[in-house]
């Protein structure tokens, strides 16, 4: 049943009407759920951020511009950043345009540079596998750890019929999909990446090996010809 969403609704004797876009711990939720909204405020918020850097950049060493780069910037970039999994390619472009503005007043780069070379060289995941590495990161936790109770009950362990070498390498139950919607649910989309990693990446025995592995296979993707 469609609602009319002119009118809003009563509650407590007060009308309280609908909007468009909702903000929840600091995220844009906007009602289809594109994240179009929560895109452009990030892009706004570190855009400004950028050319206060850009005007103190001289008097800051390298290390100490890479630090409040990562500090107030990169993690504007990563916070919440699982939520944009299969978000519009339009969406990506404009985080990654901004982190390749980063990378420029970092470097202190002119705006023709080339921001490819530069992220490499200031070993930045770009913003697609930024976050494919938090939602992979969140999996092996819920994995290994079967926390928090919510995430864990949205996936389950394959069961294979008979023994197998790949046994010890945890591969998740992969559900079908009837939508690119269901698609980017943490259901569908975590077994799907879990289960593309090598199985040497899955079986690491620590998360601070599996963030290592996870890192250096994403970053050879990205800047390997």
């Amino acid at each position: 049943m469609a609602v009319d969403t002119s009118i809003g609704i009563t509650a407590a004797g007060s009308n309280i009407k609908f909007s468009d876009a909702v903000k929840l711990l600091g995220v844009n939720l906007d009602r289809c759920l594109t994240m179009d909204s929560h895109v452009a405020s990030v892009v706004r918020s570190c855009n400004f951020h950028i050319r206060a850097l850009r005007h103190i950049r001289p008097r800051l060493t390298l290390d100490a511009a890479k630090s409040v780069a990562a500090s107030i910037v990169g993690s504007r970039l990563d916070y919440c950043n699982s939520l944009l999994y299969g978000t519009s390619q339009r969406n990506y472009d404009r985080l990654q345009r901004v982190q390749n503005a980063l990378a420029r007043a970092v470097t202190q780069a002119s705006w023709r540079s080339g921001a490819t070379e530069l992220r490499r060289e200031l070993h930045w995941l770009p913003i697609r596998q930024r976050v494919e590495f938090k939602l992979g990161v969140i999996a092996r936790k819920v994995i290994y750890t079967g926390t928090p109770g919510y995430l864990a009950s949205a996936i389950s362990l394959q069961q294979p019929s008979r023994s197998l070498r790949s046994s010890s390498a945890p591969l998740l139950l992969q559900p079908f999909a009837p939508s690119n919607f269901c698609k980017n649910s943490f259901s569908t989309a975590v077994p799907a990446l879990w289960n593309r990693l090598p199985s040497s990446t899955r079986n690491t025995v620590t998360l601070t090996a599996f963030r290592s592995d996870f890192k250096t296979l994403l970053f050879n993707r990205a800047y390997t010809p």
